[in-house]
């Protein structure tokens, strides 16, 4: 991966500020492939924009990611270091369509994309999202030989398929969801805690870039120079000019 310049990654930030959770993985996934259209990073595996947002995490910031976590059970603030590289390693997802059979229901079904994550996330409930992934992404469905539509399917497939499903697409795709298990070291108790890489590489975007405008600010007014030509020094550089403005 090539890392994105400073003055792309302020346009990435820029542009992020009035969009949510969504809009914003959709921002940073074009920082981490540039030059990808839309359509293709949104027709991804959710695990495969996932890996790619750990390496840009990576090729951004470091391999070193600390975390803060509250114990479900007695609610201790437990603080801790991670790996990234743990959790970027890219999977190969299926060429086809994944299929179970259970009993009377054979169902064939493909992994969720970006695009069917985005799709649940306008769902009212996560009730609702389950049942729109199911329908967007279920290839066909049969029950006793008889084919039953898509959108039916969340209402009537048993419980147990339904698990069997979740089962085979997590073991498909498991960057898709990163949940680490944390024990506390107060009472012991282990509190799963979902590690969402979006919201977390979005907020270390945002302290850098309000940091790094604060230099462009300090050097113009010292040195006149413009915004691109500050971006345009590399950090080093940058940080040794402001360090002789606060010696002067």
């Amino acid at each position: 991966m090539t890392p994105t310049g400073p003055a792309e990654l302020l346009a990435t930030w820029e542009a992020g500020l009035a969009q949510h959770d969504s809009g914003r993985s959709l921002l940073l996934h074009r920082a981490a492939r540039p030059g990808t259209g839309t359509e293709v990073l949104l027709s991804m595996p959710v695990g495969e924009r996932e890996a790619d947002l750990f390496a840009l995490r990576r090729a951004l910031f470091g391999e070193r990611m600390q975390v803060r976590v509250e114990c479900a059970a007695c609610g201790e603030a437990m603080e801790f270091d991670l790996d990234a590289t743990l959790f970027g390693a890219r999977t190969r997802t299926p060429d086809g369509p994944l299929r179970v059979e259970d009993g009377e229901w054979a169902i064939e079904f493909r992994l969720p994309t970006v695009a069917d994550l985005a799709a649940a996330g306008t769902a009212p409930d996560q009730d609702g999202a389950r049942r729109l992934l199911m329908a967007r992404c279920t290839v066909s469905a049969v029950r006793g030989g008889d084919a039953v539509a898509p959108d039916r399917l969340a209402a009537l497939l048993p419980e147990r398929v339904q698990r069997r499903l979740a089962e085979l697409a997590e073991q498909a795709d498991p960057q898709a969801d990163v949940t680490l298990n944390v024990a506390c070291p107060e009472c012991g108790e282990a509190t799963p805690a979902e590690l969402d890489i979006t919201s977390y590489l979005w907020t270390e975007l945002d302290t850098w870039a309000r940091d790094l405008m604060l230099d462009v600010h300090l050097l113009a007014t010292a040195y006149g120079w413009s915004e691109p030509e500050i971006l345009a020094l590399s950090p080093l550089r940058r940080r040794y000019y402001l360090e002789l403005c606060a010696d002067a």
